[in-house]
């Protein structure tokens, strides 16, 4: 049968042939983009999750990047602490030196006194100028902000708090142990009876800063016991006082590192008297279950000694760590030490819940994540660092140490300038660490955790959108020859029409 009005095989020819002319022009944008995706219809679901780890990629190169910028911002801050923490050691030996009175005249006291103004005022330099793009990093503009604090609440160090947007923190603090001193109470009915024996009534009190021995004769009343003891309290950490019926000894400090100890070296013939003497181990006011002991039957190798207790609490129900009337709790949405007043509001001594303070803002924000949100961030507290604000509350600041100051060099207390400096140290010593911690630790693994993610990430996404070159190559060839057949095919189809010239003589 020939017809030439419809030539079908050329139709399928040219359908074929249009078919592989698309796959060819298809392999060729493959090949040419590298993309094996370039347009939805290539592979809708491929084309949907590709995009997607497009988007994690993103961000987590901005993660990365926001990791290098806050190891930058650290860095800046470090070096500035680095230079303070050199001059409050520079600091120390001035005072070290300054205290050689005989040694000194009084214009080389004068001259050291000139160097400490001069590195006061250097400090609060370093704490004003220190920054990064223009924004001070050591004159607090990186401490958190605190308000409502409680009377029983002495002194706040907050180290980390995670806050959402426009949230306030309320710190809940229930003390559920009481701090204590180590604490003794000799109990001497009146002044010292020795019963006429000419010796002297000898002991040793112990402490966590040392001992003394003491001798006291027949006669001496509990007023210059007490008086003796106390001239040594900065060698032993342990101070006196007295009722009328005896002597209370307790340490300076409170906490399980503190202790005192009563060890009887010659009771001085006090066995031989009415025996009113005797020492007991109290819980501060309160009396002990254990029963006293009296000179007379302590031998000289036993001592009877108390140890000191540390408050004990909880902070938004969590357990803290405590030293002393100190209490901390570290996790990742809050660190933070508070410092318990032993006064009359009564913080580490008293039982029960008090509101503490509210952290209403403040801190270091650094986003470390992929996602926006109070996981993936780290607040950092950096305090400020100017001589006004090193030191503690109980002894003073640096700036004491300045002209006509209570500690200056010349003519003020020395003894109680080394405690404001070393405290200082301390400060600014555990805030580089803490910085270092936060280099090392947070920022280092992070930095490392996410190249980790940003590369399998990567390797997903190439699977899914990413031309194989070796398999597309292959089609191409393909294509090319089924258009090359094609193209002869339909050659063919449009000459056998010219068949039907024969039939027609």
């Amino acid at each position: 049968m020939s017809r030439i009005n419809t030539n079908v095989s050329s139709l399928l020819a040219q359908r074929v042939l249009g078919q592989n002319n698309r796959a060819l022009s298809q392999s060729l944008e493959r090949l040419s983009t590298g993309l094996a995706i370039n347009r939805g219809a290539d592979n809708p679901a491929g084309l949907i999750a590709s995009e997607n780890l497009r988007a994690e990629k993103a961000a987590i190169s901005a993660a990365i990047g926001n990791a290098e910028r806050a190891d930058q911002v650290v860095n800046i801050a470090e070096g500035g602490l680095q230079e303070v923490s050199a001059l409050l050691i520079e600091l120390q030996g001035l005072i070290g030196e300054s205290a050689n009175e005989a040694g000194l005249s009084q214009e080389e006291r004068e001259a050291n006194q000139l160097q400490v103004d001069s590195i006061l005022s250097t400090i609060d330099r370093i704490a004003a100028s220190t920054s990064f793009q223009g924004v001070k990093l050591l004159n607090g503009t990186y401490d958190f902000q605190v308000s409502g604090q409680h009377a029983k609440v002495n002194d706040i160090n907050i180290n980390q708090a995670k806050l959402s947007a426009n949230e306030n923190r309320e710190v809940q603090v229930i003390v559920t142990q009481s701090a204590q001193h180590g604490a003794l109470y000799l109990s001497t009915g009146g002044n010292l009876d020795l019963g006429g024996q000419t010796s002297n009534f000898v002991f040793e009190i112990a402490g966590s800063k040392g001992s003394r021995e003491f001798s006291f004769a027949s006669g001496t009343t509990r007023t210059a016991i007490v008086s003796a003891i106390n001239t040594f309290t900065s060698v032993t950490g342990v101070s006196a006082t007295t009722n009328s019926t005896g002597i209370f000894l307790k340490t300076k400090e409170y906490g399980s590192s503190e202790f005192i100890e009563f060890r009887l070296s010659d009771d001085g013939g006090i066995a031989n008297a009415d025996g009113v003497f005797n020492v007991s181990s109290i819980n501060e006011a309160v009396v002990k279950t254990a029963s006293a002991s009296t000179f007379a039957s302590l031998a000289s190798s036993n001592a009877v000694r108390d140890d000191g207790q540390d408050v004990g609490a909880t902070i938004n129900g969590i357990a803290a760590t405590s030293q002393g009337t100190t209490a901390r709790v570290t996790n990742d949405f809050l660190d933070l030490e508070i410092d318990l007043t032993t006064g009359a509001s009564g913080g580490a001594t008293t039982l029960g819940a008090f509101a503490a303070f509210t952290i209403t803002g403040g801190g270091a924000t650094f986003n470390l994540g992929p996602n926006v949100d109070i996981i993936n961030q780290v607040n950092i507290g950096i305090t400020n660092v100017a001589a006004r604000n090193l030191g503690e509350l109980a002894n003073g600041f640096i700036d004491d140490l300045g002209s006509s100051r209570a500690a200056n060099v010349v003519d003020g207390d020395l003894a109680l300038g080394q405690v404001v400096v070393d405290s200082a140290i301390k400060q600014v010593s555990e805030l580089r660490g803490r910085l270092g911690a936060f280099q090392k630790n947070t920022i280092g693994a992070t930095i490392r955790s996410l190249g980790v993610a940003l590369e399998n990430t990567s390797a997903a996404e190439s699977s899914i959108r990413d031309t194989d070159f070796a398999q597309e190559t292959a089609e191409l060839t393909r294509a090319q020859i089924l258009v090359n057949a094609s193209t002869n095919t339909l050659s063919i189809a449009n000459s056998q029409p010219q068949a039907v010239l024969s039939l027609l003589g």
